[in-house]
Order: C-alpha cells, then structure tokens, then sequence
C-alpha cells in the first residue's frame, strides 16, 4: 500500500516545521508550504534533502495547486504573536479567510482530511475560566487584537460550513500557549522574551500587575494531542493545551531560577485587550482522544532553554527579527 500524503501549511514555522517532523516519523508522505512570511527556513531545512519531503514556497491567499493525491492537509499558516500581527493585520485576515478558504476547496477537490489550527484566543478575553470548548467567548472585533482573533473564528465558522454543506471531513484544534525549540526569539510572546532577557542580561519585562495567568503546553504534547484529534471522528472543536496554570510574575520568577540570573522584574502597561486568564478544559481532549500533557513545565522550560542558548550571539542580540515590508504592499 503507498503510504498517505499530508500536505502541511506555515511548515516552516515553530508549530508546523514539528508537526512536518512527525509525519515523516510515521511513514508519510510530507509536503510542506510557507512563504516565509513569519516562518524560517531553517526550521526545515534538516528536511529538505528527506525523500519523503518535498517543499513549496507559496502564499496560500493565493490559488493552490497540488498534483499529488493529498489524505490530509493540515493549516498552520497564520502569525501567531502579537508583534506580528499587529504589523501585518491585512494578512492576517486573509490567511485566515481566504487562505482557509482556497484549502476547503483543494480538500474537497483532492477528498481529503482537513485540519486547521485555531486558538485559544477565540475565547478573548474569558468570562468563564477555564475555557471548554462549549463557551463562545469574549472578543472584541474591532480591537487591535480582533484582527487574530476574527481570522481564526472566521476560519470555524467556514470550515463547519464546508463540513455540514459538503459533507467534508474537517478537524478543528484550539491551540493553547505552546512553547518549545524553533520558537522566534523576537516574536513578543512571554517565553521567548523572557528567555531573550536572561540571556542578554536585561531586565525581564510583565506586562501589567503579573497576576494574569496562562498555561502552557510543550510542542512535543501539543503534536501528539493534534496528531489523536486529525486520525479521530470528531469534528468540532476540541481545545489541546495544558491546564496547569501560573501567573506571569511567578512564571518570570521560574525563568530567573532556570536560567540562573539575577535581573529584576520591571513592570509595563497591559496592552490592549491582552486577556487576563488563560486556562484551557480539556476534559473533552482526555475523554475524545485519550489525551493530556506528559511533560511537566519543569522539563520543557529546561529543553527550551537549551535551545535559545545554542543560539549564535547575532541570533541572541538581533533585535528585529522580521522585515515585513515587501508584505506589506498586498
């Protein structure tokens, strides 16, 4: 029997170049497609000389073309830190609308499996703690943040109806605060920034009090419950995350003894609609798939660190790490 192909979207992102790791482990057939608009080359490049990876450089917004049978397509395409999206808002809308959609239509035309990775931030900022995937959530539209946040409903909301329309097997995974190698030092979010900090020597920046939480899931879980979630049945959403929660001050404070430094915690202005909790229900993930995280806070925040040391020092001490300007004209 020849074995299945998968296609992968944002395969050279963090989330997406390990989930590229994972299929080739388990015998398939890998394309993957990025245009490097947040992604890295790098993150894949271990893969491009793999004879059952082959790579496409494309925008999806853009008409997609693939001449192979595809079993799966899993789409991970999509900023996914504030900074970035933020500064590339438009895209982001679009990588979520019409992105989404040119992949619903390969799916329906190639028959395949779609998975798409959506994210807690649905939720906005929550009123119910935690979150099951049950609870529509929180959000501001026309905030600063609504540009994320819409783009992944918007991306629910077309894909149930491509499910229930035309009968199209779909899969749709909230995804939780993960963290692990391959992270962007630079993209603003809590982990890489704190971890930037400490091994530059700076002070380690919270925004607001501190006492908002969040619960984060290593990548090696985050993988396995994404894994479970697109070979089940099931096709509505279902959160994968860790439900171990801490608030950032305590969280910084951990960094500081990890990494065995002594700079302060400085304090800086909430931004705008940042939420204040964080936690995800994943009673349906336990019951549905079998799964929950394995690996403790403890042991990931410790392999984490030891890949942002391995970084160069032109790595460590570049303070901008993407120029989004030749995007920005779309």
């Amino acid at each position: 029997m020849s074995k299945k192909t998968v296609l992968i979207t944002g395969a050279a992102g963090f989330l997406g170049s390990h989930l590229c790791d994972r299929f080739i482990a388990e015998g398939y057939a890998v394309i993957g497609m990025d245009n490097f608009i947040t992604g890295d080359k790098k993150n894949i490049e271990h893969l491009l000389e793999h004879p059952n990876f082959r790579f496409i450089k494309h925008d999806v917004t853009e008409y997609i073309k693939i001449d192979e049978n595809l079993d799966y397509i899993l789409h991970f395409a999509s900023p996914a830190s504030p900074i970035d999206y933020l500064k590339i808002p438009i895209q982001t809308l679009k990588v979520g609308s019409l992105g989404t959609h040119n992949l619903l239509g390969l799916a329906k035309a190639k028959k395949a499996r779609l998975l798409i990775a959506s994210t807690s931030e649905v939720y906005g900022d929550p009123l119910v703690h935690p979150q099951p995937e049950t609870y529509y959530g929180n959000v501001n539209t026309i905030g600063p943040r609504g540009v994320y946040d819409e783009a992944k409903r918007f991306q629910e909301s077309i894909t149930m109806a491509y499910h229930r329309f035309h009968g199209l097997e779909t899969r749709i995974v909230r995804i939780f605060n993960t963290y692990g190698p391959r992270m962007r030092l630079n993209d603003g979010r809590v982990i890489p920034a704190f971890m930037g900090q400490a091994l530059r020597g700076e002070d380690l920046t919270i925004f607001g009090n501190g006492l908002q939480t969040r619960s984060f899931c290593y990548v090696d879980d985050q993988v396995e419950g994404i894994y479970r979630l697109l070979l089940s049945d099931y096709s509505y959403p279902v959160n994968i995350g860790n439900p171990h929660e801490i608030t950032i001050k305590d969280f910084a404070e951990e960094i500081i003894k990890l990494t065995g430094t002594t700079q302060k915690i400085i304090y800086k202005e909430l931004p705008v609609d940042d939420p204040l909790q964080r936690q995800p229900d994943i009673t349906l993930a336990k019951e549905l798939l079998g799964w929950e995280p394995k690996i403790s806070r403890a042991e990931g925040m410790a392999k984490t660190y030891n890949y942002f040391k391995s970084l160069s020092e032109n790595e460590l001490y570049k303070s901008e790490h993407k120029d989004f300007s030749s995007f920005n004209t779309k």
